[in-house]
């Protein structure tokens, strides 16, 4: 169940910690549905509030996977991102995965140029390099490595284009580009490796669809923006 986890924890052009707020200034709201093996099974949920220069996204997440009626893997939460004048400046979430608790405090440290990560799996600092692995943003498709929005660990990733791709989405046709997003360590257990691919809009700057197989079929898919 780790890679179902993984899935919700990344997720985009320059490698700082810029996230191209300007991209999505006029956006008050992201719906993402969550399936497994074509059932929908949750849903990811984003709300932009925009205050001059300064931007606050906030994420509510909840999924749940059931056999014969037993749960067998959920995961419910929320996260915060701030944003100043394109730069982030502090993180914070909280998460229920299987009835524990996950967590992040991150915040943006002047005087060393980093973040102050204190999270469920990592404590310490990290370079602005990195990018909160959440689906509202494109930026993880440039970013070598990300910061799991769940529990604050850091995990170095390598993205390939794979090429331009028609999908259909609600009735909705586009002209997709294709990604392959995987772990740069591969003697990483292949539970807990990155694998994924994802199809992104290059018109609208939104990530449209992601899949990975692991327990089945998974898909996150956009639903709706405005």
């Amino acid at each position: 169940m780790k890679k179902i986890l993984f899935a919700f924890i990344f997720i985009f052009w320059s490698l700082n910690s810029s996230a191209h707020i300007g991209h999505y200034n006029n956006l008050k709201k992201i719906e993402i549905e969550i399936l497994r093996n074509g059932e929908v099974i949750g849903y990811n949920y984003y709300f932009f509030k925009n205050d001059k220069d300064k931007t606050i996204v906030t994420n509510q997440f909840k999924f749940e996977v059931k056999l014969l009626g037993a749960t067998l893997f959920e995961l419910k939460g929320y996260g915060e991102e701030t944003y100043l004048k394109d730069n982030l400046v502090s993180y914070k979430s909280k998460t229920i995965q299987n009835k524990k608790n996950k967590f992040v405090n991150l915040n943006y440290n002047k005087k060393t140029n980093k973040y102050d990560i204190k999270g469920s799996s990592y404590i310490g600092e990290a370079s602005l390099e990195n990018v909160i692995g959440n689906w509202w943003s494109h930026k993880i498709l440039q970013a070598s490595s990300q910061i799991s929005p769940i529990s604050g660990s850091i995990k170095e990733q390598i993205v390939t284009f794979i090429g331009k791709e028609k999908i259909n989405l609600y009735g909705k046709d586009y002209e997709a580009q294709r990604f392959k997003l995987s772990s740069k360590d591969m003697l990483l257990p292949e539970d807990e490796r990155l694998n994924f691919n994802i199809w992104f809009d290059k018109k609208s700057s939104m990530i449209l669809k992601v899949s990975y197989s692991n327990a089945g079929n998974w898909e996150y898919r956009l639903k709706f923006f405005e």
